[in-house]
Formats: C-alpha cells, structure tokens, sequence
C-alpha cells in the first residue's frame, strides 16, 4: 500500500476508534445502556419479523408482496454481510480498545459491516416503500439501531455507515427486480 494511502487509513482509523470511544462512553449511564440494549435486541430481528405478522394480520393479501419483498431482500442482505464480515475479519471495538466496554453480547465475530444497520435501513426502506405512513416510526427506529452498535461497543461507526449504505443500495436495486 503507498505511504501516502496508508497514512490516510491510518488517518481514518484513528478517527473512526476516537468517535467509537466517544459513543461508547455514554453507555456508562445505566439509563441509555438499557435503552440501546433494548433497541439492539429488537433490531436482532424481533421487531422486523413481527411488524412482517402484523401487517400479514391486518392487510392480509395486499401485505403478501410487502413481506415477501421484505424477506427476499433481507435475505440477500445476510447473504452479503456475512460474506463480506469472513472476508473481513476486522476485530470488534472492545476487541481492540481497551477503552471500550462491551455492553451487550455479540452476535458473532466480526465488526464489518453491522448487519444490524444494514437490515434496519433494508426493512424501513422496503417497508415504508409500501406504507409511506410508517417513515414516521421506522427512520427513527432505525437511526436508532445505527447509534446502538457502537454505544454498545460492538461496532465502529464506520461499520454501520457501511451497513446503512449497503443496505440502501440492496433496497434501491430490489425496487427494480421485485
């Protein structure tokens, strides 16, 4: 890697850990920890699957296509994260800054991309997609889900503006093909 390439890596990596430590320190208050344990635990997949079963309960054949698409892309999305997090390897914060403290336990591994992210950015885009009114409920929830991970000490904030980008151009390009 040339000197100059490698200084800005280096660069970028000092400041992506500095912010990490930074959204990490607000975990030390029990209030906001329990709040983004919370909210991470639901962005694991709870939350998604049940807003799929209600509007499957409430709008029954016209929420088929919503859900379908719903699943298809965040299907797609787990097959490229987890390609992308064994090809990575990079550690988790805690992992690497002593600093930092776990908050929560991990899913797997690896740090790059957050799924998390990436799958919160897929579900609200395709969902409001279908149902504009929910934007208001779900672009919240899931900039929340973004904040929890490296508050929680799981990911830089590079791995969740990673995963949110991922995940938009998963649901730009799933318009297209569904």
């Amino acid at each position: 890697m040339p000197n100059k390439l490698r200084l800005y890596m280096n660069q970028f990596h000092h400041v992506d850990s500095h912010l990490c430590i930074t959204f990490n320190r607000t975990s030390h208050n029990i209030l906001i920890r329990n709040l983004f344990k919370a909210i991470s635990r639901l962005g694991d997949g709870v939350f998604w699957f049940s807003l799929m079963a209600v509007m499957l309960c409430i709008d029954r054949e016209r929420a088929l296509l919503p859900v379908l698409h719903m699943a298809v892309a965040g299907l797609v999305g787990t097959m490229i994260y987890k390609w992308l997090k064994v090809r990575t390897l990079r550690p988790r914060p805690y992992n690497v800054h002593q600093q930092i403290s776990l908050r929560t336990i991990p899913l797997d591994q690896f740090s790059f991309p957050s799924g998390h992210t990436l799958h919160a950015v897929i579900f609200t885009l395709v969902a409001i997609h279908y149902y504009p009114a929910l934007s208001v409920g779900l672009i919240p929830f899931s900039i929340l889900i973004g904040l929890s991970r490296p508050i929680l000490g799981l990911h830089y904030p590079s791995d969740v503006l990673v995963g949110a980008f991922i995940g938009f151009f998963i649901s730009l390009i799933s318009f297209y093909i569904i």
